[in-house]
């Protein structure tokens, strides 16, 4: 099938959509765009998930640019908005546990954060236990409460909360009597703060997305189903608080064991990190040193430094670089480091974007 420089996008799309075989809507949607590299914009409210999409017509066709996973692609599981959240890598994770011969028995991730790769190894059975770290206590608190028998009293709380700038402060002016407690007041600030940022200093949304202020990001009933589904989950997943160097040498000798480390970007100089979270920092030495250490599979994922190349090659850790946007839509790349174990994909494939297509 030729494509033509300025072939209107839409009926490019569904052309390829009928070509394959698939149905026209928005899941197919999003597979042909990855597929072939568009850059064609297009958007899909939270609210909503990714079960619909708005696009706009008026851009060229093809790009040549490296392949960019768009984050309305993957499915949001996480009821966190985290700066330097790995959404984007999901499909390279995923297409890397399923070139292992077997299914690991533990998938460790140590700097969880909003911890959507634990949740997607989880929701999608790539591991047979995940087991995720965080070390921040608001944080922590999320995880704790809602996989410790409280996540219906939590999505309660946020679904009869209303969102007013008053009562927002109200709410967050006063300190927490409870874990379940700091777990609403940690998801309300991540929601009403601009980036989801939660460091001191941060301010909350003013202006917001189509006037609405603080009530931007805020989507009582999807939080809500999030948590319950993560509930539904618990018995496949352990989470602990604390230092991550602290507790990963437990593993570092089972070969049915992966690790996913993606820690605060303050190696190298990198200045995000500090700016971006409560705890950034880490000893990325030791970290690289232990990582090498381990005898399952080890992904960890980096900005591009000099500094982090020279801790890999050190280490004799393998490098990749891929290609993500970041929040302004620049062309970034980041690398992935592994310990040869696996395979990183060079490139995507419907399989690897859309499992659910795989069996269809």
């Amino acid at each position: 099938m030729t494509i033509r420089q300025r072939a209107d996008p839409q009926r490019v799309i569904f052309s390829a959509l009928g070509a394959l075989g698939l149905a026209k809507g928005a899941d197919s949607f999003f597979l042909i765009c990855q597929c072939l590299g568009t850059i064609i914009p297009y958007s899909v409210p939270e609210d909503l998930g990714y079960s619909v999409c708005t696009m706009t017509t008026s851009t060229s066709m093809i790009s040549k640019q490296p392949l960019v996973v768009n984050v309305a692609s993957v499915p949001q599981r996480s009821p966190f908005r985290y700066p330097g959240g790995k959404t984007w890598l999901v499909p390279y994770l995923r297409a890397w546990l399923r070139s292992w011969p077997k299914r690991p028995m533990f998938f460790i991730e140590p700097f969880a954060g909003g911890a959507i790769t634990s949740l997607t190894v989880a929701a999608e059975n790539l591991a047979d236990k995940v087991i995720f770290g965080e070390l921040d206590e608001d944080v922590a608190a999320v995880w704790h409460t809602i996989l410790g028998g409280h996540a219906g009293w939590l999505a309660g709380r946020i679904v009869n909360f209303e969102i007013t700038r008053s009562n927002v402060l109200e709410a967050l002016g006063h300190t927490a009597k409870s874990t379940r407690e700091l777990a609403f007041q940690t998801i309300l600030r991540n929601r009403v703060n601009r980036g989801g940022i939660m460091a001191p200093g941060a301010s909350m949304v003013k202006q917001g997305e189509n006037g609405r202020g603080i009530a931007s990001r805020w989507y009582p009933g999807t939080l809500a189903r999030r948590i319950f589904a993560i509930a539904a989950m618990k018995e496949r997943m352990a989470f602990f608080h604390g230092d991550a160097l602290a507790w990963i040498g437990d593993y570092l000798h089972n070969p049915d064991t992966v690790f996913f480390v993606d820690p605060p970007y303050t190696a190298g100089g990198k200045r995000a990190g500090k700016r971006l979270y409560v705890h950034n920092q880490v000893d990325h030495e030791s970290l690289f040193g232990l990582m090498a250490r381990a005898m399952g599979p080890v992904m960890l994922t980096y900005d591009d430094s000099t500094d982090v190349r020279a801790l890999a090659k050190r280490h004799g850790l393998s490098v990749h670089m891929v290609p993500m946007k970041n929040t302004h839509h620049a062309l970034l790349h980041e690398l992935i480091i592994t310990n040869g174990k696996g395979r990183v994909p060079s490139g995507l494939t419907p399989r690897t974007l859309f499992p659910q297509h795989a069996s269809a």
